[in-house]
């Protein structure tokens, strides 16, 4: 069937979402070593064969406003920076000296209106990566400006993001994303979004453990069984898509055999877990009560659903405040669909609101450490942004930031999974089918590996 929307994939007559039947057994390894979580010499391997070839988010454009404004990405111990020019232009350097390598910026973000300048021996570039002048210059010997300009890496922006790829071949961002996973996310207008929150922090397990568990609903029983009340990963209604490196995930945000109103009561808890949904609940409510008794108790007529209600209240509200949700099935308005983008990027996006985990290897490359670092984003009048938008928090004391409730549940879990993973006798982990986006992921990680060499 022709698509009128491109979150239309979610109708069975289009034959584009996969069930886990769809799925043949075999499709992908289900069996996952445990030593590329807790090996030194894997994890050593990992840096050519997956770090210095991919794409990665560096941050949002709305990071870098102005002329001069740079930001440092670090990856391992290779470092990055990407600075807004004159020209509006977004660019990345490499974050050396041409001189003698020195580190010419050390703090994590800042402007240089005026261009780069190097501590050490006060060689100077301007925003473009140029090598504008050197400390008695007259006196330097033949030095050749034009092959001592700042070393180049690729830069791109997609969805509000910053991506940058240390590989001096890397393929354009949107062919490394690929043209349906662009199409799929364009309609949600995320560059247009305003973050909210931005935490930073060190934790006590290895990068691809935070990445593996939210690529899977099947821990919410266990670790969250407070969104149970609005959240049933039912695997009969769960769809998939895969793609080359990146996948997309979609479970029903219904509690399935719940009565009306243990839904209702679940859909008016959901600002502690959806900030997004505060706008909306008192519209919703205001459709519900034509559904009321006197006594508070919910009568739906045949057909009617709780679910169909915050679909309407959420894009009456979204469209009320001038924001741009058109594009947008209903079951976009209130499903969160769970982006997978190689190799460290986790995103559940819905109408009006995304939340992004990303993680990556510990600066010491022990791989039972990692950098996690959230976010989320709301699409907000552009008049409100400034007053919700987050500055980045940084955490140097573990623990001593308190995340909302599910994600607390798991910052706690991941380093006791990681302890388990390090028992020298459990050589493998086994995934149940309901994980096959793990199973995918890995499948890349594979790729990846194989592909330089790298025995997985």
């Amino acid at each position: 069937m022709p698509l009128t929307r491109p979150g239309d994939w979610l109708d069975p007559d289009s034959g584009l979402g996969l069930s886990l039947d769809d799925v043949p057994p075999g499709t992908f390894n289900m069996t996952i070593p445990t030593d590329r979580y807790t090996c030194p010499e894997y994890a050593a391997r990992e840096r050519e064969a997956i770090w210095s070839r991919t794409w990665q988010i560096v941050g949002r454009v709305e990071d870098l406003p102005k002329p001069g404004d740079w930001k440092k990405y670090d990856i391992l111990d290779q470092s990055f920076l990407v600075v807004r020019g004159k020209d509006e232009v977004l660019r990345g350097f490499v974050n050396a000296c041409r001189h003698r390598g020195n580190a010419l910026c050390i703090t994590e973000t800042g402007n240089a209106k005026r261009g780069f300048l190097c501590q050490y021996h006060l060689w100077s570039y301007d925003l473009e990566g140029k090598l504008k002048g050197l400390l008695r210059e007259n006196l330097a010997g033949p030095i050749d400006k034009a092959d001592n300009s700042l070393l180049p890496v690729s830069v791109d922006t997609f969805a509000g993001f910053i991506f940058l790829n240390p590989d001096p071949d890397a393929v354009p961002l949107r062919d490394y994303l690929g043209e349906e996973v662009v199409s799929l996310l364009e309609p949600y207008n995320v560059e247009q979004f305003t973050t909210v929150m931005d935490v930073t922090e060190a934790i006590e397990c290895n990068w691809k453990v935070v990445m593996d568990a939210f690529e899977e609903g099947y821990h919410i029983n266990g670790i969250h069984p407070q969104l149970l009340q609005v959240l049933h990963i039912n695997p009969k209604t769960a769809r998939y898509r895969f793609f080359e490196s990146h996948s997309v995930a979609m479970a029903p945000f219904e509690v399935v055999g719940a009565d009306v109103q243990d839904e209702v009561a679940g859909i008016l808890a959901l600002p502690e877990t959806f900030p997004g949904t505060v706008a909306v609940i008192p519209r919703f409510q205001e459709l519900i009560a034509r559904y009321q008794d006197a006594d508070g108790k919910v009568d739906f007529p045949e057909g009617m659903t709780a679910r169909f209600l915050l679909q309407q209240a959420t894009r009456e509200v979204l469209t009320g405040m001038g924001l741009d949700v058109s594009g947008l099935t209903d079951s976009q308005m209130v499903d969160n669909q769970g982006w997978v983008l190689f190799p460290n990027y986790f995103m559940t996006v819905r109408a009006g609101e995304c939340h992004v985990i990303m993680s990556r290897p510990h600066p010491s490359g022990d791989p039972n450490r990692c950098i996690w670092h959230v976010a989320s984003y709301m699409y907000v009048p552009e008049e409100f942004r400034d007053a919700v938008r987050a500055e980045a928090i940084v955490v140097d004391t573990p623990g001593s930031h308190k995340y909302f409730e599910a994600l607390q549940q798991d910052y706690e879990q991941m380093p006791r999974q990681q302890k388990g993973l390090r028992n020298d006798r459990l050589d493998h982990m086994s995934l149940v089918k309901e994980e096959v986006v793990i199973a995918h992921y890995h499948s890349v990680v594979d790729r990846y590996m194989a592909a330089t060499g790298v025995k997985a």
